[in-house]
């Protein structure tokens, strides 16, 4: 689990994640008990703004699994490419909740049509600049 220090940046302070306020949201989470129960829990607690923004960034894995190109994604789902390189990085070097989710459900073992997702590279060479140093 990721550690829960607290950060400051500027005068703000930053509380590491997980806090226990979102631990707790977890543990509601963790309490759904079929699909329509989890209709009913995330539409009142998101808006639908909300709700359609992580269901675009998990289109986004769905097809960063596929091997589906950045370019691809972005016409298909109307955003930017820097979006979906977010999403790929979380995809490759995140907490690994995408791959151990994306494994459950694509599985990726049997699957024919599973590509390893491409992996970030800097660009260099290419006139890209890195995202992440942004």
């Amino acid at each position: 689990m990721p550690d829960m220090t607290i950060k400051k940046r500027g005068n703000h302070t930053i509380t590491s994640y997980p806090s226990p306020q979102i631990m707790d949201l977890f543990e509601a989470i963790l309490e759904i008990r079929s699909k329509k129960e989890a209709v009913c829990f995330f539409r009142d607690l998101l808006t639908i703004a909300e709700l359609t923004e992580f269901a675009n960034r998990w289109q986004m894995v769905k097809m960063l699994v596929k091997g589906v190109t950045y370019i691809d994604i972005a016409k298909k789902l109307n955003v930017s490419t820097t979006t979906i390189t977010r999403v790929a990085h979380w995809l490759n070097d995140g907490e690994g909740g995408y791959q151990i989710i994306a494994g459950r459900i694509f599985d990726t073992r049997k699957n024919p049509d599973y590509h390893e997702p491409p992996r970030y590279t800097a660009g260099k060479g290419r006139g890209m600049r890195n995202p992440y140093s942004l």
